[in-house]
């Protein structure tokens, strides 16, 4: 066991704790999942205010930093060079932060809101399905990244510029409670917090990833989809992510990155030119429009009159996700972001994360309801009646060359999918090893491995049992306490920026915009 040494206490505290939502669940599902179903009733229906609220301020947050006097300032000091390319930084950062839930939700999500609209619009009408086109967009756009920027930003300039050899959130919040408690029991709780969220977040995309990849598989072998396909699946990932993740970033998650990019790029490019073209980039054009009129009134829409239960069922929830994942993407982020400006990583997190997302949407959701309304395939028939994996492998399958394009599809989905969860087991083992003496080493190989399986096997037990969803509910629910620990995140950060450049910034940390675009 090579490698610098875990911390015992978030280690085995953070075992308990999935232990103790994973044992009560196997022994009595459907208490278990009646108990958290009725706290996250509570959690959305009695606060969700509070997270409409929450995502609209790291928004205003966000544009505070870019735009202020300290946005040149490096990560690493100003003679910091990047550790890696523009282009695999900005891989990695999207791939870890996605996965392949937006293949999911990218080519489905449409149907949902066309058959169930929000803001009381008619089901099935024009305005519902120009609507449709546009809410999945506001739920994958610019304040869903403001979210997942938010820690990123403390923890980077922590590890960089503080040179602390350790990715913790605690660590991140010293700035305002202090180093005693940071290291000692609300440290730990912050930690274990944050630990047991991700394992909900990444349980989450493997829910719904791991269906869809079967029913891919399914259809290019003609065979049925069950849970037998499922275990296979999740053993492959299991594989791939935990051959990554035992290579490291440079020879695993880089190069998994890497690989993913070339792949959207042929699915996304060869969608885009033999699809619905010009149906995409109309209805692409009309969404912006609809999404710029309307951001506000989406942003804080918490229908209290009607009471029919969208901003709970989607905004609120995803809201509540983006939440439960953020401090994942800021470990990981601020790990690979040596040498990148404030200004530079708000605009790749926040501009460039939506604009990824965005494509995804316009291409895929866009086919997909083009099929649809012009009666090509059932898409909202199929959604209905068998599900949306059916619905979204239907989708790629009438397209031209549909099965080569499936094939590509379900190699793009597996890598997409196990880019994420390596990236998510190397952060659980950092966040569970102790803190180094100089300069910060990679987790052992041996914990990344743990966590590698640790995820695949507790999520593979809840598919089985079909109670993968209260562990995304548990992730919900922690995310609450979490908004908590991002707030003081950022006024650590903020805190620790006036200490050390006071009023003014040092001429020597300005970094001039020619050298960030040669770098």
């Amino acid at each position: 066991m090579n490698g610098p040494q875990i911390d015992k206490t978030i280690f085995w505290v953070s075992l308990v704790v999935i232990g103790g939502l994973v044992i009560p669940l196997i022994i009595a599902p459907e208490a278990g999942q009646a108990f958290l179903g009725s706290l996250l009733g509570i959690t959305t229906g009695k606060l969700g205010w509070a997270y409409l609220w929450f995502t609209i301020g790291a928004f205003g947050i966000l544009v505070y930093f870019a735009m202020g006097r300290f946005a040149h300032v490096k990560f690493g000091g100003p003679d910091a060079e990047p550790e890696f390319a523009l282009p695999s930084w900005i891989a990695m950062l999207f791939c870890a932060g996605i996965g392949a839930a937006v293949l999911y939700w990218g080519t489905i999500e449409w149907a949902y809101y066309y058959t169930g609209p929000p803001l009381g619009i008619e089901p099935k009408t024009t305005r519902a399905a120009e609507f449709a086109a546009m809410y999945g967009m506001f739920h994958w756009g610019f304040t869903a990244w403001a979210v997942y920027c938010i820690p990123t930003l403390p923890l980077a300039y922590m590890l960089w510029n503080r040179k602390r050899s350790v990715l913790r959130l605690s660590a991140a919040c010293e700035g305002v409670i202090g180093k005693k408690a940071a290291n000692g029991v609300i440290g730990k709780l912050i930690d274990v917090l944050f630990m047991f969220g991700l394992i909900g977040g990444v349980g989450t995309s493997m829910g719904l990833g791991t269906p869809m990849l079967s029913a891919g598989i399914a259809e290019l072998f003609s065979v049925e989809r069950s849970f037998l396909l499922d275990v296979i699946v999740v053993i492959i990932w299991a594989m791939i992510f935990g051959a990554s993740v035992y290579s490291g970033l440079e020879k695993g998650i880089k190069r998994l990155s890497d690989l993913n990019l070339i792949l959207i790029l042929v699915v996304l490019g060869f969608t885009f030119l033999f699809g619905p073209t010009v149906f995409m980039i109309s209805s692409f054009t009309n969404s912006v429009g609809l999404l710029i009129q309307n951001f506000v009134y989406m942003s804080f829409w918490m229908d209290p009159i009607d009471k029919g239960g969208f901003p709970e069922g989607w905004t609120i929830f995803y809201w509540a996700w983006w939440i439960a994942y953020a401090p994942f993407m800021g470990l990981f982020v601020a790990r690979i972001s040596r040498g990148r400006t404030i200004r530079q990583l708000i605009v790749a997190e926040v501009v460039g994360g939506t604009m990824g997302c965005w494509i995804f949407f316009a291409i895929l959701g866009n086919t997909s309801m083009y099929f649809d309304l012009n009666g090509i395939v059932p898409i909202s028939d199929i959604l209905a009646n068998t599900g949306a994996p059916e619905a979204i492998i239907a989708t790629i399958t009438a397209l031209p060359l549909g099965i080569l394009v499936l094939i590509v599809f379900v190699v793009l989905a597996f890598i997409f999918g196990a880019t994420t969860l390596d990236s998510s087991a190397f952060t659980l083992a950092a966040v569970a090893t102790e803190e180094q003496q100089g300069e910060m080493q990679e987790p052992a190989r041996w914990h990344r491995l743990f966590w590698a399986f640790v995820l695949a096997g507790v999520s593979l037990s809840l598919m089985y049992l079909g109670g993968l969803k209260p562990l995304q509910t548990a992730s919900i629910v922690v995310a609450l306490p979490l908004m908590g620990v991002l707030i003081i995140m950022v006024m650590s950060f903020k805190n620790w920026l006036a200490e050390d450049y006071g009023d003014e910034v040092d001429e020597k940390t300005i970094v001039v915009e020619e050298s960030e675009s040669s770098s």
